[in-house]
């Protein structure tokens, strides 16, 4: 009986989809759950998740990925988008939420809330983006591995054009810009990279182990 892979070494990035295949609704809930509630500095989540499940837009936007099918083929095209207006009152929302959920007293809240103001106000509209791109980069990890264990296909994406993506979605309207394209599904039986082997550097070139004797 053949063993099956561990679910990281199944992982690849697929470069053909199964287009008569659908993402069930459970495992799509369970991506969305996996997005929310990645780790981002400070808890702010400036970040938001664009599932796309419409042929007509996924077509259109295979122009604007440098004709990469699996925009159109995957089940569901994942867009991760970032706030394009964080502020102070985008900081203010997150310390009510806290309030609202934790019951936090004003006392204990005020001082990191003052911190926070503090340091994105010195920051200029560059390094508050690239601050939030990075936040970006920590959901598409916990989605791939996530995606992984479920047996669901992905194929990560930096290439595309997000000024079409912001055109096509409306995306500019929400407050929000496209940063990471993450096309979900199954994989197709015909996909020969399903078989290569993975490409890697010796872990020991990789990992290094700090530790006292």
């Amino acid at each position: 009986m053949k063993q099956e892979q561990d679910p990281l070494t199944w992982r690849y990035a697929v470069k053909k989809f199964d287009r008569d295949k659908v993402l069930p609704d459970a495992q799509l809930a369970t991506l969305k759950e996996a997005f929310n509630l990645t780790a981002t500095s400070y808890g702010l989540q400036p970040i938001r998740l664009l599932v796309v499940r419409h042929a007509e837009l996924q077509e259109q936007l295979v122009d604007h990925s440098y004709g990469q099918r699996q925009v159109a083929d995957a089940s569901h095209l994942l867009v991760l988008c970032i706030e394009t207006k964080i502020d102070a009152a985008f900081i203010q929302a997150y310390f009510n939420r806290v309030g609202e959920l934790r019951g936090t007293s004003e006392t204990i809240l005020q001082p990191y809330r003052q911190s926070l103001l503090k340091r994105f106000g010195g920051m200029d509209a560059a390094a508050i983006r690239t601050w939030a791109v990075n936040q970006a980069y920590l959901a598409l990890g916990n989605l791939l591995t996530v995606c992984a264990y479920e047996r669901i296909d992905s194929c990560p994406m930096e290439g595309f054009i997000p000024e079409g993506y912001d055109r096509v979605l409306g995306l500019s309207g929400k407050g929000l810009e496209a940063v990471l394209v993450l096309p979900v599904g199954f994989r197709a039986q015909d996909d020969m990279f399903a078989t290569f082997n993975k490409v890697r550097r010796p872990i020991e070139n990789t990992v290094q182990t700090i530790e006292k004797k």
